[in-house]
């Protein structure tokens, strides 16, 4: 098993983080983390390095399920430092944010789980926030970039749509999806569940050697859809009212009209 520590003084990690805007924090402390997978020690930067952090970058409308700090922070700040940007030096090589050994986005994702692991966070919400972090690292990754977004549009678009034709064929409103049908309700919804697992899992495949994280994603999307429609028409309409009451804001949330 991995564990963190204190990079300043080998002992139990202290993270300690000083709020920049209420989005972006300095950190202040160093903290290193021991991989068993690696048998080495990473080591995220102190504020002195230039290093920031914004914790768990999670959207606001699935915060319900993931909050963006708890029992994993140390975890997230750092995978920040693992996949932050690098400098350039005089003679033109990089150095990376973090001491350790050079990986690339795909296993700093992966350390990201295995730390989360070690840090006690439940089984459930490590795989939900590895799979989580893969999609940003799908879509800007530097090979193939034109195909791995496809890859994650495409499993977002074709598990949507599945999941509105399957609620409607729920209500009756329609008939499209062959094992649903006009069978009775406890039957569509098991039939349902059933193709919400099936067709997730066969579209995953596609994701090559992050088919595991294309499975997780279709299936919270699958099994999630409704509740993250009503959680996003909720909080759009919190914003439309906090619009209407305080004014614009910026992409921290402060109302700039309100600010002294």
């Amino acid at each position: 098993m991995g564990y963190f520590f204190d990079a300043e003084t080998g002992g139990p990690v202290r993270l300690e983080l000083r709020s920049i805007d209420g989005h972006d924090f300095q950190v202040l402390r160093r903290i290193g983390y021991f991989s068993d997978a690696y048998g080495r020690t990473f080591e995220a930067p102190a504020d002195l390095d230039g290093f920031r952090t914004d914790m768990a970058s999670v959207p606001s409308v699935f915060t319900w399920l993931v909050p963006r700090s708890g029992p994993f922070l140390p975890a997230a700040v750092l995978h920040d430092a693992l996949t932050g940007t690098p400098t350039v030096a005089p003679d033109g090589t990089t150095i990376p944010p973090y001491r350790g050994p050079a990986i690339d986005r795909v296993e700093a994702d992966r350390v990201f789980r295995l730390a989360m692991r070690d840090l006690g966070v439940g089984r459930l919400r490590q795989w939900l926030m590895w799979a989580a972090v893969t999609l940003p690292t799908l879509w800007f990754f530097p090979t193939r970039r034109w195909w791995h977004r496809i890859q994650v549009l495409g499993t977002l678009m074709i598990i949507s749509v599945l999941g509105i034709l399957a609620t409607l064929d729920l209500f009756d409103a329609m008939n499209l999806l062959p094992w649903m049908g006009n069978r009775p309700w406890w039957q569509e919804v098991i039939g349902g569940a059933l193709f919400a697992v099936l067709i997730p899992g066969a579209i995953g495949l596609v994701w090559g050697r992050l088919r595991l994280a294309g499975m997780i994603v279709g299936w919270s999307l699958a099994f999630l859809l409704h509740v993250t429609i009503g959680v996003a028409l909720v909080y759009g309409l919190y914003l439309v009212c906090e619009r209407f009451l305080s004014g614009p804001a910026d992409r921290r949330g402060v109302h700039w009209r309100l600010r002294t």
